[in-house]
């Protein structure tokens, strides 16, 4: 019998006019399963997942049904709602209640009435099993947002839940600690045999571990089978989600442009690429094995130069910024990468001025930052923040965009930019995280800055708006504009940046073109290199790898 059955479910928000969120869903998820919902934003995917929620599911007009362990869904009592059926929110912060680690771990055990001895028991164990003893005892305010997520997950497993139900759980990690969360779930399913139903944009490290994967197109599921089937049938479709699909399955696609290529095959991780790649040039000599990279050239004006920077957020806490030093090219397109808590976001509030530093000096065109004086942020500098709702405070999205005191045409030709022009009546608060970060920086575009500095501006971003997004980037850099972005999207920095740092520690330990940035390092680097690297040199993108095989091809001689 399936864990949960969900017959013919449509939804629609109480606004109206409005198509419907989710338009006659079917669907069975088996006891044990591993289920990935993809879809671009706005798709339905949340709506779905906070249907099998009764607690967070939204208020409007709902038809169809959906069984849990063979009953209604609403009829279970509240308690069975809150222990069975876990749930881990896209926000770390939005889901953490308390104040100490231990008390997060208890809290949910606690509510279900459990007595001190197992409460003691359950989170000593899950402590343990998810390697937070070191922190046990620190605040949930001093974690960094890949400890608060696993804080998260930790704490809801501590319930023994049937099911767990993530909503885009990583969009907020570092590559590194997004992979060690998700191989996290993966434990719990094959080891505990929970459920788990989970929603992603980044589908490298999940795709493959998934058992079954549907996509949602417009409220309803466009494709479904297995992670091959899926795949195929995107592609004989022709379906644009089938630019979503990890890099190996791209990188099979464009190295058959005839067609006819042997869809049973398709290499779906890392490792399936590498075998493909090694057996399809087995025995064949190799002509081109690199692409060419543009040299550093000495930067002569820079838009922005931090020298020797330090900071600390208190007198006695650690140095946050140690020595820090950044030479950003005007009118170039920068890109800072780093693990979560080394210093990246604060290096952006340095620039701003935000965070004053100790010792050594900002210069913003040239220009002490300090020596400004409330003329940085008039059409000079603008900061995307991490966060979009610290830049909401109006009741809809037009009232947002109105108190950038823009033209009305120059407000709806950036609304129309963004891709915000249909949630122009919404609240802000009220739609998807990726519509959050597309009026927040549709906000900061109204402010015509000559220096763009972004904090995280890809995450929530489906795959379609990303390449939206990069072409928006890349017209603002021709007509002038410096942009300096911070992100742990490895694959959009490769593919779009002009140049790529690396952060740790406290400083820019080193940076170079993409192409000879990505290719040295063996884990901070795409899916793409790490698949080719034995065979190509400086491939790091799907083209540079798809490019490379089709030139060496003995069919193309």
């Amino acid at each position: 019998m399936a864990l949960f059955e969900i017959e013919n479910l449509s939804f629609s928000y109480p606004e109206e006019g409005k198509r419907p969120a989710l338009d006659g869903v079917s669907l069975s998820i088996r006891e044990g399963e591993y289920l990935l919902i993809c879809g671009r934003s706005g798709s339905g995917k949340t709506t779905l997942l906070q249907h099998l929620k009764p607690p967070l599911t939204p208020h409007g007009h709902r038809s169809g049904r959906i069984l849990f362990d063979g009953r209604e869904l609403d009829q279970l009592s509240l308690r069975d709602q809150a222990a069975r059926i876990g749930y881990v929110m896209q926000d770390p912060d939005a889901q953490i209640v308390t104040d100490k680690v231990w008390h997060e771990l208890a809290f949910g055990l606690e509510s279900l009435g459990l007595d001190q001895r197992t409460i003691r028991s359950r989170t000593a164990e899950m402590a343990s099993y998810f390697g937070i003893q070191d922190w046990f005892y620190r605040d949930t305010s001093d974690l960094s947002g890949g400890q608060k997520q696993l804080l998260n997950l930790a704490s809801i497993m501590a319930m023994r839940p049937q099911v767990l139900i993530l909503d885009e759980p990583t969009s907020q990690l570092d590559p590194i600690a997004a992979a060690d969360f998700l191989a996290a779930i993966r434990k719990i399913n094959l080891e505990l045999g929970t459920t788990i139903i989970i929603t992603e944009h980044r589908l490298e490290e999940i795709f493959p571990a998934a058992d079954t994967v549907i996509v949602l197109e417009d409220g309803k599921i466009s494709a479904g089978g297995s992670p091959r089937e899926t795949a195929k049938s995107l592609y004989e479709k022709k379906s644009p989600m089938f630019e979503a699909m990890p890099s190996p399955v791209r990188i099979f696609s464009m190295a058959d442009p005839a067609g006819g290529a042997d869809w049973s095959a398709v290499p779906l991780t890392v490792r399936e690429g590498r075998r493909w790649l090694t057996e399809h040039f087995s025995g064949k000599k190799i002509r081109v094995t690199s692409l060419p990279s543009p040299e550093l050239e000495e930067i002569e004006d820079p838009a922005v130069l931090m020298k020797e920077v330090w900071f600390r957020y208190s007198k006695d806490g650690p140095d946050v910024l140690k020595g820090t030093t950044l030479t950003v090219p005007k009118g170039s397109f920068f890109c800072l990468a780093g693990g979560n808590g080394t210093g990246k976001s604060t290096a952006l509030r340095a620039l701003c001025g935000i965070c004053r530093p100790y010792r050594g000096h900002v210069y913003i065109k040239g220009k002490r930052v300090d020596k400004y004086r409330g003329d940085l942020f008039d059409g000079l500098l603008a900061l995307l923040p991490q966060d979009p709702k610290t830049l909401f405070a109006k009741k809809t999205v037009r009232e947002e965009l109105e108190e950038m005191g823009a033209p009305r045409e120059e407000m709806e030709k950036i609304a129309g930019l963004c891709q915000i022009g249909d949630l122009l009546d919404q609240h802000p608060y009220d739609i998807s995280g990726g519509e959050q970060q597309r009026t927040a920086l549709a906000k900061v575009l109204l402010k015509k800055p000559q220096i763009l500095l972004l904090d995280e501006p890809t995450k929530g971003m489906d795959h379609f708006f990303k390449k939206k997004f990069a072409s928006i980037l890349d017209r603002l850099r021709k007509d002038g504009m410096t942009i300096l972005m911070v992100s742990h999207d490895v694959e959009f920095c490769a593919r779009y940046a002009d140049y790529v740092g690396m952060f740790f520690d406290g400083n820019v330990i080193t940076w170079n073109r993409p192409r000879p940035f990505f290719s040295q390092n063996t884990f901070y680097t795409t899916a793409a290199n790490r698949m080719s690297r034995h065979v190509f040199e400086n491939a790091v993108t799907c083209e540079d790898v798809a490019g490379l095989f089709l030139q060496n091809d003995s069919k193309g001689e």
